[in-house]
């Protein structure tokens, strides 16, 4: 996916030999090296097995990035809807001259020569022998992990680059980063399949108030999904689902664009992802990104990172269900994916991330002190991030109540932007339910922004229907899909895509959005939250957020 795009540029003129010890500094102190519950070492990497590492190269003018981002992004600015092409944003950001021929040197000198950039030119990846690769990053020392369904390489040794290019790189992926995501959940054992409705596509757009013709016209519209689980969709199964559940609206049973390769199976993920976002966003173009078959070394959610930042055309609505926890990964590491945001958006791009399935998160800091525990990206300010609801009665289509798994809360690394301050303020003013002060940050960037049903979707995989199917993960490209929608309506208009969504959604997210004022969301098992974590009010919440669509009211957007 990564184009071989000026690379004599980059790596031209070196000339000092780096591989004999070196001052070395620590780029992410803070990301940790733990390995995951789950995983386990299996074996050394043979010295002539090859790793691929990505090098985040330091960029210019972020600044300025960031002041053309919001002001394209609010709707009061003169510059709103007015976006830049991929050509313009890499004549903004991409590295100095300088940043471009130090770090060539370093990798040159190395004895790294099999590099590739993309088109923005501020991410390098590297293909090299593993001990080259370890005398390159400071001695550390790359393992095989499984987690019994794939392989990884990785260090539990921390990196080191030469102090020198401190200021030159902000991160070096495919070392530490172990890949993660929200598995959907299977809820059989909770409720009984007899008695349940269940969710399939005439449920979720009678609900959300979509026709039979509020489907996608527009041939510049497109969306699409992201898939990091090692997992892929068959196209019988999406031909299928539509078959079953697709008769009362126009639709396209077939995708229009893969990206990256096809690992040959059907996954209950990427099926779902497929299935619904075609069915919420009807009848627009949809790309599916995958990540499957990358290199054991490769981060996955790089992978598809870095493929935005190599296509000049890509969908203006993405869909995707990927988090960590804040905790587990360096700061340096965040603030950099958020510049890879706010690239996105001021290109004109929505992106929309699942707020997670364990609702607020809890972790331990010490014996008999816990916090809860936000999830990463969902806690981005330069992201729309969707929340999780379920039916108030089993057996109609009505009020939703917040869904008990729906993540949210509170970062504890960004600070909250200014688009959410009035409505998070009146959250914390007339809650009556509020956790322990102790247990947030409530000055931090809140989460989520909007939300839809999560609960008990039918899925069809290998040609079956499989019932019962749950997570934020299923909320989030219902919401992608009718992001879409609204795109169609504004192209249709001649008007710009909606861009990054949430300046304009808190400034009025009430009037168009169906409200969710009961349950609670998961905390702490302890004496001081008793298993509960925030719970909803009227207007925004961090449960919710602004609530669910209602596709007859979000049609002013246009």
């Amino acid at each position: 996916m990564l184009a071989a795009v000026g690379v004599c540029v980059v790596f031209a003129g070196f000339s000092a030999v780096l591989s004999q010890p070196f001052n070395g500094v620590h780029l992410e102190p803070d990301q940790s090296t733990r390995v995951p519950d789950g995983w386990r070492r299996i074996e050394r990497v043979g010295e002539s097995e090859s790793v691929l590492l990505t090098f985040a190269l330091k960029q210019q003018n972020l600044d300025k990035l960031e002041k053309l981002f919001w002001r394209g992004s609010d709707p009061e600015d003169e510059r709103y809807g007015k976006y830049l092409s991929l050509e313009d944003i890499t004549s903004l950001v991409e590295p100095s001259k300088e940043t471009v021929e130090m770090v060539g040197r370093w990798l040159r000198g190395s004895g790294v020569t099999d590099c590739t950039t993309v088109l923005t030119r501020d991410f390098v990846e590297c293909s090299m022998p593993a001990r080259k690769a370890e005398r390159l990053l400071g001695g550390v020392k790359f393992h095989r992990y499984t987690d019994g369904k794939q392989t990884v390489i990785r260090s539990e040794v921390k990196y080191l680059v030469p102090r020198h290019l401190k200021d030159h790189l902000d991160f070096v992926g495919g070392v530490h980063r172990f890949p993660s995501g929200f598995r959907l959940q299977v809820k059989e054992k909770i409720y009984q399949p007899n008695f349940h409705l269940g969710v399939y596509p005439s449920i979720i757009r009678g609900r959300y108030n979509l026709s039979e013709t509020d489907v996608g016209s527009d041939p510049k519209n497109a969306q699409a999904v992201a898939q990091f689980l090692e997992q892929f969709y068959h196209a019988t199964d999406l031909e299928e689902f539509m078959r079953l559940w697709g008769g009362g609206f126009p639709h396209l049973t077939k995708t229009d664009k893969v990206v990256g390769p096809d690992s040959g199976g059907a996954g209950l993920e990427a099926s779902l992802d497929v299935q619904y976002i075609m069915s919420s966003g009807a009848n627009i173009s949809t790309w599916f990104w995958s990540t499957a078959g990358r290199h054991e070394s490769q981060e996955p959610f790089l992978v598809w990172l870095t493929g935005i930042s190599n296509m000049t055309s890509v969908p203006w609505v993405h869909s995707v269900s990927y988090g960590d926890d804040e905790d587990s990964l360096s700061t340096d590491y965040m603030q950099r994916i958020n510049t890879e945001f706010m690239k996105a958006g001021t290109r004109g791009l929505t992106i929309l991330f699942a707020s997670g399935d364990s609702g607020a998160g809890c972790r331990e800091v010490s014996k008999d002190t816990n916090v809860f525990r936000p999830s990463f990206p969902a806690s981005s300010p330069y992201v729309t991030t969707v929340g999780g609801t379920m039916f108030h009665s089993p057996y109609e289509v009505g009020d939703e109540d917040a869904d008990y798994i729906s993540g949210g809360g509170f970062s504890n690394i960004f600070d909250m932007p200014d688009y959410q301050t009035s409505a998070v303020e009146s959250y914390l003013n007339k809650s009556t339910k509020l956790p322990p002060k102790s247990y947030y940050n409530a000055t931090g960037r809140a989460y989520p922004d909007v939300a839809a049903l999560s609960d008990n979707y039918w899925v069809v995989m290998d040609l079956i229907p499989t019932p019962f199917i749950s997570g934020t993960s299923a909320a989030t490209p219902v919401f992608a899909g009718i992001l879409s929608l609204i795109n169609d309506l504004r192209f249709q208009q001649g008007k710009p895509a909606l861009g990054f969504f949430n300046p304009l959604l808190y400034k009025s997210g009430w009037e168009y959005l169906y409200d969710v004022t009961v349950g609670c969301n998961l905390g702490c098992l302890d004496d001081l939250t008793n298993l509960q974590g925030f719970c909803p009010t009227e207007g925004w919440d961090p449960v919710t957020g602004w609530g669910t669509p209602n596709f007859t009211l979000m049609k002013k957007l246009v």
